[in-house]
């Protein structure tokens, strides 16, 4: 049996330029274990117990450096300088405008064409966990400032996987960090999420205006739509009712900003597998949670075990400020400035269906 919260530091590979990539796993009391890699804070595997105690990896990903540089969707990596959408790829600050990367249909999409998902990081072990660094120097893919930032991975006894968002900078900037990492809780032989329930604590969703997914600035409340999770819901059957909203239309299925109720940290989602009877829950600080069921997976992406993963068989929980907050007044603030520290915590709980 390993030691409470044993941290393991091997070589992963290197990229094209020699640069050497490092894997940390690490493992708590009961055999739990997570691994990230420091290629994009990559998480490239979660392995905890189902009801029965047999332990499962729960996220999708890939086995090797080579598949990862390759593959698109962003899967499990730190996504910034700010996670999401900003429309039209440019936003206005102390009177400037300041135009980003357009990587998404003439939109800026999670950080832009080499956001930090590509870059690799500095890591240093700390206590149960590891923390990664990097330096985003003024203009990278259009932003202004230069931002030192870290995210700290703890894992503990109770299977709790923390994820510390921290970032300063010596000019006004933007920030948003999230975590997009694709979970399925039943695991990976698992084919769909189609079976999976889930509760989050919300009662609107920023609205959109097209399958850009930009959002128009209003709130878009969810009684009564296919959207609304306030109680436990079968993922399968809001599927199906896709076609019946047209927020959920728009956005082919669930990739939408739910608007946490509540302050500080607090619940914000909780995720149950009947059939594994894994549950997932997620405490965050951040105002927003964006849901995507995995809409985009279509069968084309090789993933463990040499498979390839298909429609809708992981889905994403990121938590993050509101999407295109800087171009929308009445959003929470996404503004760093120097002397400011940006901070936000998420927690993913692992626990069992009693």
């Amino acid at each position: 049996m390993p030691t409470a919260a044993a941290v393991v530091r091997a070589p992963f590979g290197r990229m094209p330029d020699g640069t050497p990539v490092d894997q940390f796993t690490i493992t708590n009391a009961s055999g739990a274990s997570v691994s990230i890699v420091t290629l994009g804070g990559i998480i490239t595997s979660v392995v905890v117990p189902d009801r029965n105690g047999k332990l499962g990896d729960v996220v999708l990903g890939y086995d090797n450096l080579s598949a990862m540089r390759v593959a698109g969707g962003y899967m499990n990596a730190v996504i910034g300088r700010v996670c999401n959408r900003i429309g039209a790829a440019r936003f206005t600050l102390n009177g400037i405008e300041y135009q980003l990367a357009r990587n998404d249909n003439g939109n800026h999409l999670h950080g832009g064409a080499v956001g930090f998902d590509k870059r690799v990081w500095d890591a240093e072990i700390v206590e149960r966990g590891v923390r990664l660094t990097l330096v985003s120097p003024d203009g990278d893919e259009g932003y202004p400032g230069a931002l030192t930032v870290n995210v700290t991975y703890t894992f503990t006894d109770d299977n709790a996987l923390t994820i510390q968002y921290q970032a300063v900078s010596d000019k006004d900037t933007i920030v948003n960090l999230t975590n997009h990492a694709y979970f399925n809780l039943e695991g990976l032989e698992s084919r769909s999420i189609a079976d999976h329930e889930m509760r989050i604590n919300a009662e609107s969703v920023t609205a959109i205006a097209s399958a850009e997914c930009i959002p128009t600035g209003e709130l878009y409340p969810i009684s009564g739509t296919p959207l609304d999770l306030r109680e436990f819901r079968n993922l399968g059957e809001a599927l199906e009712m896709e076609k019946t909203d047209p927020q959920m239309s728009m956005g082919v299925g669930f990739d939408h900003n739910y608007v946490m109720k509540g302050k500080g940290f607090k619940r914000a989602a909780t995720l149950r597998a009947p059939k594994s009877g894994r549950v997932m829950h997620v405490d965050t600080d951040a105002p927003g949670l964006q849901f995507y069921s995995g809409n985009h997976i279509h069968g084309d992406t090789i993933g463990k075990a040499g498979e390839p993963y298909e429609y809708r068989q992981g889905l994403c929980l990121e938590t993050q400020n509101w999407p295109d907050a800087i171009n929308h007044p009445g959003f929470p603030s996404s503004v760093l400035k120097p002397g400011g520290k940006y901070s936000t915590k998420t927690t993913f709980t692992f626990d069992v269906m009693r």
